[in-house]
């Protein structure tokens, strides 16, 4: 069987429900703390990039999809601006704590929004053969950008 564009993102997505979890368990002061909010901060980013151009992108072409892919950016932006605070603060205090436990219920809602209402909504716009080449499309730039992301 043809890959499939949601079996791409569900993989990531997994990836990124167990790296808040792992961070939320992770001891104060500790390297593992700083490793794994470094490695969420790249996946999530690396994700995003990709999402936005090869599933996010061709649903805004289409009139039915642009609320859904405008909410869903939206959401990205609010991540994004959660992860930034989070770099500048301290990673030991209960304050910068309090920040991943904001961002790990906002990448769950986030997550689970998009499993449970993005996925249908673009799922009657594209094709089996768009969802096939949109997966090929999708795995390559976020491997392109997981790599570029961990070297900077």
């Amino acid at each position: 069987m043809a890959d499939n564009l949601y079996d791409a993102l569900r993989e990531s997505h997994e990836r990124q429900r167990s790296l808040c979890r792992k961070l939320l368990r992770s001891p104060p002061r500790s390297a593992r703390r700083i490793e794994l909010f470094t490695e969420l901060r790249i996946e999530l980013a690396a994700h995003a990039a990709a999402e936005e151009r090869y599933l996010y992108a061709p649903i805004l072409l289409h009139d039915a999809g642009l609320d859904s892919s405008r909410h869903a950016l939206h959401e990205h932006h609010q991540i994004d601006e959660i992860i930034e605070d989070m770099q500048v603060v301290g990673k030991a205090g209960a304050g910068w704590m309090a920040k991943a436990r904001k961002l790990s219920e906002k990448v769950h809602h986030h997550l689970r929004e998009e499993e449970k209402k993005f996925f249908q909504v673009s799922g009657k716009l594209l094709s089996d053969r768009q969802k096939s080449v949109l997966a090929g499309q999708y795995r390559r730039d976020y491997a392109r950008m997981l790599e570029t992301l961990r070297g900077q």
